[in-house]
């Protein structure tokens, strides 16, 4: 009784395994030819069957004892056999050209009795050879391939109950209830829709992908990055993946090289689907909770290539607000042994607890997200010359695809509107004219962007107006921009500010513009004086948000006000690839426990310095391969790329500038890459490397990133204190594993209330060259080096607790004997994810 828990471990850990390594090999045609004689005469035998074993493939020899074979599902051997002659086998060298003369021996052997046995299940035989086939039945086998594709996606309000509709929030504008499909078990309105034409390219060697989108229709949003983001490249999904990355979650994929130990499978009929005779298989998950589907598949009975698939969300899965989702593909042998996706549909029920009105009562109030997509005009092993795959862009909007007229849509969508769907059009642009409408959309955006948009000018952002600090005291502010009713390319913006307990108003003016849209060319020009917190990381809640203020553990007494000039080129050459030129003046001035101290002379008498100025000349490179956006007027925001994003930073101090005080260089690496792991969740790690040259006071050279709040910084070192190290060259590496519930799953309770386990390790390294930069400025009580080995802590946390709080316990395990520092802290972070 006790090897089972241990087998059953054992299995599952084998499957992980076997899911975690991909086929690699890019399948090839195998050509195979030659002729079969009787080994006695030498005569041509015709009509001997020459097959693939453990395969449906087969053919005859013809009059003269030839035979060929031209295929993609070649196994490792063929079998020749005819009546009265001993059969015989052959080794095949797949993905090759040969030639196999075969002689067959006369047979004068009786038959004997034939006993057939089942050796395994047969549906496990099926999986067998579909997951032998996978790279073969995989588009991406192919030379070359293109066709166009035509996306259509609809999001509708779902449950719309009556009570609903009578809400005064929609008294000005509640003819759109008359257009209320109730023919779904929950009655839904449509509110948005898109459609997209384009035509899609791949070539294998060099593999390239390129879509250019011919055409777009938007119901309300006229955004050309929004055109980019519904084509059809950023949303397939490919079955023959191990694993399927549905709402940033791994799911296994049905045909999963190691899908036996997360599915349990039934062959459950056989038919004609179209013109190609398949079995009907059937999945579910083996373990609730797991990222695993349940459905059905048709697969061929020849190349075992999957013919049609459905798929839902297993009830229980680890999601939030997901109640339902359903895909369906179709793929049809688009040419001899070539099999490609014609058809994908999917729709997403997604949910949130919406107030009836009534005590202790309340409904699910949803939106339907549906996609389908279709693909023709397939043109298969037929590549372009290769200055039409120049370039690195994989998306190319045709010149102004959202001009296209009704006329144009009638002629060329592959599937025609229904009546509501056509209607959707009408209805969406008429709400856009009811000021009611419109001001509970400038609502919904003032929370999202943290801007309000009046006429030409935008208004905040709302969450800078009040904050608090022991140097300023209660501070407030008020800031502004020009909002793309201005202009969409120029901006200006600017803010003044003022602390009750520093008496001092900070500002700030500035703008930037476009130079070229098309190469994403934009200049910019800055001034401010304002209190800064030097050594906070990029991702941390800035200085004056209310929340920095709430959060904070303990008083934020190690501030600077900063006068700084700045002027910045930025320029993309391709997608993904960027500099951006800055010329930066600053002139630095210690407030609340910070001070500028300087030895001077013979006696190295210790003198206070009011303030510091530098000039710095610095220029950013990034490349993040095949990168995706989604991008405002001026700011995008990344969607990621599962390809590293690198990042190099030279800076130059420029003496003499302004009376700028200082001439160094500085260099900094960094490394970013979200890594999918399939079954075991996905990791996030963050590497980066630098060194500055000159002697330079403290502010100047590198300040570790701490965290002196109790909210959660991704980025920084969260038991670290401002100030606390400083080195002149470092390594860092932050890794964080998110395990998804792999082990939470298998624990009822923490399975029930859907809690994920997260994992993280940070550590850097450093050094200092003492003598020359304490010779500028001495270090304050609290400022170390790293001379005692690298700093390291690490944190076990729970995420999705009431589907929005990640609570982490974190423990510092290097130079404990630090005052105002703890060996254990917890930190919490809310962020809403699926």
């Amino acid at each position: 009784m006790a090897r089972l828990p241990r087998s059953r471990t054992l299995c599952r850990c084998v499957a992980w395994v076997a899911v975690l390594l991909p086929a690699v090999v890019q399948a090839q045609t195998t050509r195979i030819s030659g002729k079969v004689t009787d080994a006695a005469t030498g005569e041509p035998l015709p009509f001997v069957n020459i097959s693939f074993i453990d395969s449906r493939i087969s053919t005859n020899t013809d009059f003269d004892g030839l035979y060929g074979f031209d295929t993609y599902y070649a196994t490792d051997s063929i079998r020749a056999s005819c009546v009265g002659y001993t059969t015989r086998t052959f080794a095949v060298k797949r993905d090759a050209a040969q030639v196999i003369d075969i002689r067959l021996d006369n047979s004068a052997a009786e038959l004997g009795d034939v006993v057939v046995t089942a050796s395994e299940n047969s549906v496990f035989t099926i999986l067998r050879r579909v997951i032998a086939n996978k790279p073969v039945n995989n588009r991406e086998k192919l030379a070359a391939y293109e066709y166009e594709a035509y996306n259509k996606i609809e999001f509708d309000l779902n449950n719309i109950t009556e009570e609903f509709t009578k809400k005064k929030l929609f008294k000005d504008f509640a003819f759109i209830f008359d257009y209320v499909d109730s023919t779904d078990s929950k009655p839904y309105l449509p509110i948005f829709m898109t459609e997209t034409l384009s035509d899609v390219y791949y070539r294998q060697t060099p593999r390239t992908r390129r879509e250019v989108i011919k055409g777009t229709k938007v119901s309300g949003v006229e955004n050309e990055s929004v055109s980019q983001f519904m084509g059809d490249m950023y949303q397939n999904v490919n079955i023959y993946d191990n694993f399927l990355v549905v709402f940033g979650k791994n799911f296994i994929s049905p045909i999963a090289d190691g899908g036996k130990g997360f599915y349990t499978y039934f062959v459950v009929d056989s038919n004609w689907v179209g013109h190609n005779w398949c079995y009907k298989i059937t999945f579910a998950p083996k373990r609730p909770q797991e990222l695993a589907f349940t459905g059905e598949m048709w697969i061929n009975d020849t190349t075992y290539a999957v013919r049609r698939v459905r798929a839902t969300i297993a009830p229980g899965a680890n999601l939030n607000f997901v109640q339902g989702f359903e895909v369906r593909q179709e793929y049809e042998e688009v040419k001899k042994e070539v099999w490609m996706l014609t058809r994908d549909e999917l729709v997403v029920d997604l949910n949130v607890i919406r107030d009836t009105g009534e005590k202790n009562k309340h409904a699910v109030q949803g939106f339907y997200g549906r996609r389908t997509a279709t693909y023709r005009d397939f043109t298969i092993n037929a590549p372009k010359e290769p200055a039409f795959y120049a370039g690195a862009d994989e998306v190319v909007m045709a010149v102004d695809p959202l001009s296209l007229g009704s006329d144009y849509w009638d002629q060329h969508r592959h599937v025609q509107l229904s009546a509501k769907e056509a209607a959707i059009y009408h209805m969406v642009d008429t709400m856009k004219t009811i000021p009611k409408f419109r001001t509970y959309v400038d609502i919904i955006s003032t929370i999202v962007t943290g801007y309000y948009t009046k006429g030409k000018v935008d208004l905040g952002p709302y969450f800078t107006t009040y904050s608090f600090n022991p140097v300023e005291g209660h501070r407030f502010r008020l800031g502004a921009r020009t909002s793309s009713n201005f202009s969409k390319r120029v901006e200006f913006e600017g803010y003044a500010a003022y602390g009750t307990k520093d008496g001092q108003f900070k500002f700030g003016l500035g703008g930037q513009g476009f130079i070229s849209r098309t190469s994403r060319q934009i200049l910019g020009a800055y001034y401010k004086k304002d209190i800064e917190q030097l050594g906070q990381s990029t991702s941390a809640f800035r200085q004056d948000n209310i929340l920095s203020s709430a959060f904070r553990r303990t008083p934020n007494t190690k501030l600077t006000l900063v006068e700084e000039y700045k002027v910045q080129l930025e320029r993309e050459w391709f997608t993904g690839f960027s500099n951006t030129f800055m010329l930066r003046y600053r002139n630095l001035f210690p407030r609340g426990s910070l001070e500028y101290i300087r030895l001077t002379g013979p006696e190295l008498v210790p003198v206070t310095v009011n303030n510091i100025r530098t000039a710095e000349l610095s220029v950013n490179t990034r490349f993040a391969y095949r990168e995706k956006y989604v991008s405002g007027d001026f700011r995008r925001v990344s969607l990621g790329t599962r390809y590293p994003a690198l990042e190099l930073h030279l800076a130059f101090g420029v003496p003499h500038l302004l009376r700028s005080e200082y001439a160094y260089q500085k260099a900094v690496v960094h490394v970013y890459q979200r890594l999918q792991l399939g079954a075991l969740g996905w990791m996030r790690l963050n590497a980066e490397a630098g060194q500055v040259w000159g002697a330079l006071p403290y502010p100047l050279l590198i300040i570790h990133s701490g965290n002196e709040t109790f909210y959660l910084d991704d980025a920084a070192f969260n038991t670290m204190n401002f100030f606390e190290f400083i080195s002149d060259r470092y390594t860092q590496l932050i890794l964080e594993h998110h395990f998804e519930g792999l082990l939470f799953n298998r624990i009822p309770l923490f399975r029930r209330l859907k809690w994920r386990e997260v994992f993280t390790a940070r550590a850097v390294a450093g050094d200092l060259e003492d003598t020359d930069h304490q010779g500028e400025m001495l270090f304050l009580p609290g400022m170390y080096k790293l001379d005692h080995g690298p700093y390291v802590e690490v944190s076990a946390g729970v995420e999705n607790i009431l589907k929005v709080l990640r609570v982490d316990a974190f423990w510092r395990l290097r130079y404990n004997d630090h005052p105002n520092t703890s060996p254990f802290a917890l930190r919490l972070k809310l962020f809403v994810n699926f």
